[in-house]
């Protein structure tokens, strides 16, 4: 199992974003970028979660972000390829969604992306 670190400033996770790589499911969005150079290429996995105004009010984002952490916390260690940040994104489904399927749509999107190991 690889350890999982977090994205935290801004400006990696629009690095992310401008990867262009993502896979959209019910329950969330999952974004990848492969890390070709600097501190952090040794091979670390890297994940961030946000959740925009569309999802709720705060209480509603911060449970949808729980939830996220939770889901990448059981599959990312473990399936997510090395080398690679990700960011999780909280759709409005993310809540109600059943805890399973948030934890399908995570896996579909690894293997959608190619970052899937087994």
């Amino acid at each position: 199992m690889a350890p999982v670190q977090r994205l935290t400033r801004r400006s990696e996770f629009l690095k992310v974003a401008s990867g262009r790589r993502k896979s959209v499911a019910p329950g969330l969005i999952l974004q990848a970028l492969s890390q070709t150079s600097g501190p952090q290429a040794e091979g670390a996995v890297r994940v961030g979660f946000t959740a925009s105004r569309k999802v709720g009010n705060a209480v509603a984002r911060n449970r949808a972000r729980r939830r996220l952490r939770a889901a990448a916390a059981q599959v990312l260690p473990a399936h997510a390829a090395m080398g690679h940040d990700y960011v999780v994104v909280a759709r409005l489904e993310t809540l109600e969604r059943p805890f399973g399927a948030l934890l399908g749509d995570l896996t579909a999107g690894l293997k959608r992306l190619g970052v899937y190991r087994a």
